[in-house]
């Protein structure tokens, strides 16, 4: 009978021994997916961040930086107010001359058209 109970003995170790290995191999498993997740998850942020800096640049080659547009824009507009008040000052004088004199200076005539009734 002692041989007997050994053998249950060993096989209830064998089977315990047999437990703790599962257990382990379950906790490896969990360990690995945990890790093959954290993996996924950066290589998926690394390939987003790379995507982003492709499309932006490819953004700026199109469309021109939207800064460097904004000043494009209002240097030309700056110009554009600097000429029309060079332009205005220029010509100021030599026009309210030619105003002047074409209100000023009437110079009375008949109309080629109009019938003196007799």
């Amino acid at each position: 009978m002692t041989s007997q109970s050994q053998g249950i003995q060993q096989l209830l170790q064998a089977e315990k021994r047999a437990k703790d290995k599962l257990e382990e191999a379950k906790k490896r498993k969990g360990k690995r997916l945990r890790q093959a997740k954290e993996e996924a998850i950066a290589e998926i942020d690394h390939y987003r961040l790379q995507r982003e800096k492709e499309f932006r640049n490819k953004q700026t080659n199109v469309m021109g930086s939207q800064g460097n547009l904004s000043a494009k824009i209002e240097e030309q507009t700056k110009e554009t107010i600097r000429n029309l008040t060079s332009s205005y000052h220029k010509n100021m004088e030599s026009m309210m001359k030619k105003l002047l004199s074409t209100i000023c200076d009437i110079n009375p005539e008949v109309h080629p058209n109009f019938r003196h009734a007799v």
